[in-house]
């Protein structure tokens, strides 16, 4: 895999879309922050997890130098801007819910068309791209969760959040190989609002857990098999035939 699948001008392309996701991603957290009914540090904090935090993950992971949310200070402050106008704008909760839905579709499509445009531009294959787009479209949400005390909404009941993200991705870098890059980012966008608001319009979702259940034989056996001291105690139980007189 080369790194000239992604031409030299792209890169500008990617910059602004990091730029984007960091932005939308920001104001997402500051909405959630503000149901939380945090006060202006928690928004800020809530805020710039989001926004950053999927990015940082992913450039550790590329290990190509340090994280670029820490040596260019557009990302940080499009992060605090974000929080801060979702601090200062209150509107109804119906009206948040539209946009956050909204901005949750341009975020994955922002972040996964970065994310695997960055992963490719260092020379990795498609598989990390992919990867690496999806977990730059999903981290920093599920960041935001876990530090305030929730389960990462991308675990479930989600109108297939991480799907979109793995679809967004697989889909720009098809376009990479294609050698239509640029193709690959609009496709990519117009992916993920499309997918993702129709699977939140008909409540689209993965399966959870099944609930077939083994043959009780085979679940006997299973068990013997995990507990065989059980199984001995259950023969020793058992009464012994008399032995024969000769």
């Amino acid at each position: 895999m080369s790194a000239s699948l992604i031409p030299a001008g792209m890169a500008v392309a990617t910059h602004y879309l990091d730029l984007a996701g960091v932005f939308s991603s920001a104001l997402l957290g500051g909405a959630v922050a503000r149901t939380a009914d945090l006060d202006l540090f928690g928004f800020l904090v809530v805020g710039i997890i989001s926004g950053l935090g999927g990015g940082v993950i992913r450039d550790v992971l590329l290990q190509h130098g340090t994280p670029v949310a820490l040596t260019d200070y557009a990302y940080l402050v499009t992060a605090i801007a974000g929080s801060v106008v979702v601090f200062l704008i209150k509107i109804s909760e119906e009206s948040w819910n539209r946009l956050f839905t909204a901005l949750d579709a341009a975020v994955i499509g922002f972040w996964a068309v970065a994310g695997a445009n960055k992963t490719l531009a260092a020379g990795l294959g498609w598989l990390p791209a992919v990867l690496l787009g999806t977990v730059t479209a999903v981290g920093g949400g599920a960041l935001r969760d876990i530090v305030l005390g929730r389960v990462p909404a991308v675990f479930g009941r989600n109108g297939l959040y991480a799907t979109v993200a793995v679809a967004v991705a697989g889909v720009t870098v098809v376009c990479s190989y294609l050698g239509v890059p640029q193709v690959g980012i609009g496709l990519g966008i117009a992916l993920a609002l499309v997918f993702r608001l129709t699977a939140v319009h008909y409540d689209w979702n993965l399966p959870n857990g099944l609930d077939w259940q083994p043959h009780s034989r085979l679940a006997s056996t299973v068990r013997r098999r995990i507990d065989p001291a059980t199984t001995r105690n259950k023969e020793e139980e058992q009464p012994h035939p008399p032995k024969e007189k000769p």
